[in-house]
């Protein structure tokens, strides 16, 4: 590369720099209005050529380098916007600015893509923190948003802490990619998760009875859950709680979702996964599903059971077995109940299905209690 281009690029990286402080600093309330609509793409991008022109002293061609520049940095996703489009990349994890790790097709590895210093990766993360009103103070210096707007294909769920909880002085950043256009149960078949017998005895499960969905990180838990609620009839009412916004509808006319919305320094406003299974008791729904059991929601989803609904969620286990101990363990954070009772509660989740590596591995028939043994009995069907 020649020493004028780097020269050119050297400059234009440095008014990207900023014009991003400007932004983030005194300007945030033009991005936030972008963000909500108040403003057109194009008047925004009006107001940017204007700041410039005003503001930076650099020829022409090189203020059009510079707004190309910002606009991919605000309309996406910077550098790291090449990874987001990847359909084969499920997680980015950035540990350093020159070290970016991704995963894909369920393989880790290293990647090219790098920011060009530590200053940058800072703005970048000030910057997707503010787009998606978040506050990454040293009161909050670990923060979990999801942006479901910005990209067609993905719900992008970020995970950041900062360097008051890290080792290192500087952020680090995770990005968890779900697909928006999730697979259907056919399509799982076709791509090796379960075979098709599997699948529509899945389905009948499923539709007359409650189910827990377990297995380790990243290893089909929601995408299996997505895909079976897609199967039930229109006739029937959905409710489902969660954490991040992972679990969607392709068709179903008649789903409710609701989201935690965690407590932070600004805002004593709290309503967490316990929160939303409590309202969702009196919401008059035929299924109640939980995207990902971790706390004292267990309770209520088991309540919910007990009394008819037919409810569905996803669990952290090693094994299908394992999957109602650590459930009753959540439970127990809330109850009153004895283990023994709560455990002779599970007999409602009448099917345990256990995920790993993006295949159905396991599957658990539930019995009920053996009151001779003390415990579930099952048969091992998978």
């Amino acid at each position: 590369m020649e020493a004028s281009t780097l020269k050119t690029s050297a400059e234009v990286e440095e008014g990207l720099k900023s014009l991003l402080n400007d932004y983030i600093g005194q300007k945030q309330a033009q991005l936030l209005a972008l963000k909500k609509g108040s403003i057109s793409r194009e008047n925004f991008l009006g107001e940017v050529k204007d700041h410039i022109r005003h503001r930076m002293r650099m020829p022409p061609w090189q203020q059009e380098m510079l707004i190309s520049r910002f606009e991919e940095f605000v309309f996406g996703y910077s550098r790291l916007s090449v990874l987001i489009d990847d359909p084969e990349i499920s997680d980015i994890r950035v540990i350093r600015h020159n070290l970016v790790r991704v995963k894909k097709k369920g393989q880790r590895m290293d990647c090219p893509v790098a920011f060009e210093d530590e200053k940058e990766f800072r703005q970048f993360v000030d910057y997707i923190a503010m787009k998606n009103q978040t506050n990454i103070s040293n009161l909050n210096a670990i923060q979990r948003f999801t942006d479901s707007e910005s990209h067609p294909d993905f719900i992008l769920r970020f995970t950041v802490s900062m360097p008051l909880v890290n080792s290192m002085n500087a952020p680090y950043l995770c990005i968890r990619k779900v697909p928006k256009r999730f697979p259907l149960v056919g399509e799982l078949v076709d791509a090796g998760m379960m075979n098709r017998e599997t699948a529509e005895l899945l389905i009948e499960r499923f539709r007359t009875g409650s189910v827990l969905i377990c297995g380790g990180n990243s290893s089909g838990k929601t995408t299996l859950l997505n895909a079976l609620k897609e199967t039930l009839p229109d006739d029937v009412a959905i409710l489902v709680a969660q954490q991040a916004d992972e679990l969607t509808t392709r068709f179903h006319p008649d789903t409710m979702f609701m989201h935690s919305l965690p407590e932070n320094s600004e805002s004593q406003v709290n309503y967490d996964l316990k929160s939303i299974s409590i309202a969702g008791l009196t919401m008059d729904v035929d299924y109640f599903l939980i995207g990902e059991v971790k706390g004292a929601e267990a309770l209520y989803l088991l309540n919910a059971a007990c009394t008819g609904q037919i409810c569905a969620a996803t669990i952290h286990s090693t094994s299908a077995d394992r999957a109602t101990d650590k459930l009753v363990d959540y439970a127990m954070y809330e109850s009153r109940y004895g283990r023994n009772e709560l455990m002779r509660m599970m007999d409602c989740f009448k099917t345990i299905v256990f995920m790993k590596k993006y295949r159905v591995e396991q599957i658990y028939f539930c019995k009920g209690w053996n009151e001779e043994r003390g415990q579930l009995d099952y048969d091992k069907v998978l």
